[in-house]
């Protein structure tokens, strides 16, 4: 039913909402009042068979759905909450094929495959590269003098982790870039780009990854690639699994990465007390709460397999649940100061990497490496970094996605 206290038609997947802002006060007077709201969407969302879905709004909720898939599902109607898209039924079936949209077991089958290329040792082998790569990024940024934090240095390390963990070359890192943009920025009007080139471009990133996968078949080398794809009969991916594996990480490893960058930067740059702490101190505990304060993915959708129950609300079988993480992470419950930037925050328990279960970030520690060593070259680099304007948002119904962020690259504060 309505909520009284929200505008009629407000909906929580209204990119025009995010273009803006993350209706953070919205989530507050949810998580208050009606912690599982029914939002009901007056056209429907092309595709899914209902008028409407669960908005989740609280920590304990979000946690409660993602560790319950036979519940609650990724597979029925995928993981991405749509606002009013017209896409046809049969496109979104067939993004089943990746692992984000996977239910137990066959999602298990393949993330217990995929999980060999992000254990604590393929993480460390990367460290010493990604360190290097980031003071290159940096000290390249600076002879720039300011510009664009986004297109400088926030996407250049999550799009090279990516070409050192799969074997991408990394002078193609630059079409990696430009077909991750293109599938996730359909909302955008700005940026030009139709549901039908963001799904070519999808095929595009496809096909290259199978062709990859290919050649290390017929060829394996000393890389995560070959021990994906080299042996499918044993228990290994085969190309086109392959294909829709970076695809994945295209966006899961390159987009949100981004994202908490650019906002972990914003964050520094508007609260001046934190990035002295750091620049002194340097606290472990900085990229989870650059993660928290972020929440670069808001929301993923779930579909409910049975009548059930969460909060207090009774949700019948084929209704859609929004896990809204950028509400779960300001929960007062559960956050000392919710609302305040505190990168000596700890215990962290945020949701930025979802909510546990089997949909748990693969890339956790990969991200946190990232995010680790960018802003250590920063601020070892360019320790008086300056705002020069207000983000430009990108216009999403999901993603709290930053498109620029002009800086000034001062090296010290004299």
């Amino acid at each position: 039913m309505p909520c009284p206290a929200l505008p009629d038609g407000f909906d929580f997947t209204d990119p025009d909402v995010y273009r803006h802002r993350v209706p953070l006060p919205e989530f507050a007077l949810l998580r208050r009042t009606d912690p599982v709201w029914w939002n009901a969407q007056r056209h429907g969302a092309a595709g899914f068979d209902d008028d409407g879905y669960w908005v989740v709004t609280r920590h304990a909720d979000v946690k409660e759905v993602s560790t319950r898939p036979e519940v609650f599902s990724a597979a029925r109607n995928t993981s991405i909450i749509r606002f009013h898209e017209h896409i046809p039924r049969d496109q979104i079936d067939a993004q089943r094929l990746i692992m984000l949209n996977m239910d137990p077991p066959e999602h298990t089958r393949v993330r217990q495959i995929v999980q060999r290329g992000f254990s604590p040792r393929s993480i460390r082998a990367l460290e010493a590269a990604l360190r290097r790569r980031a003071a290159a990024i940096v000290a390249g940024a600076r002879e720039r003098g300011g510009g664009d934090f986004v297109t400088d240095i926030a996407c250049e390390l999550p799009l090279q982790a990516i070409a050192e963990l799969i074997g991408v070359p990394q002078a193609d890192r630059a079409r990696i870039f430009d077909w991750s943009n293109k599938m996730i920025a359909y909302d955008d009007p700005e940026l030009a780009i139709t549901p039908e080139v963001g799904s070519h471009a999808a095929a595009e990133l496809i096909a290259y990854a199978m062709n990859l996968a290919a050649a290390r078949k017929e060829c394996p080398a000393r890389d995560i690639v070959s021990r994906l794809v080299a042996a499918e009969d044993e228990g290994n991916l085969g190309s086109d699994e392959f294909g829709f594996f970076v695809l994945l990480l295209a966006v899961a490893g390159n987009e949100t990465t981004r994202n908490a960058i650019s906002h972990g930067m914003h964050a520094f740059l508007t609260h001046p007390e934190q990035w002295e702490l750091y620049r002194r101190e340097r606290p472990a505990t900085t990229a989870e709460e650059i993660v928290r304060w972020a929440t670069p993915v808001v929301s993923f959708q779930r579909t409910a397999t049975c009548d059930t129950e969460l909060g207090g609300a009774r949700i019948a079988a084929g209704q859609r649940v929004g896990l809204f993480y950028a509400s779960a992470n300001h929960d007062p419950e559960v956050f000392d100061r919710p609302d305040d930037f505190d990168i000596t925050r700890d215990p962290n328990p945020h949701l930025g990497f979802g909510g546990g279960g089997p949909h748990f970030c693969l890339g956790r520690s990969l991200a946190a490496l990232e995010i680790d060593l960018i802003f250590q070259a920063i601020a070892d680099t360019l320790p008086g970094i300056e705002l020069m304007g207000e983000p430009r948002r990108l216009r999403s119904s999901w993603l709290n996605g930053i498109k620029e962020l002009r800086v000034r690259y001062t090296p010290s504060r004299d």
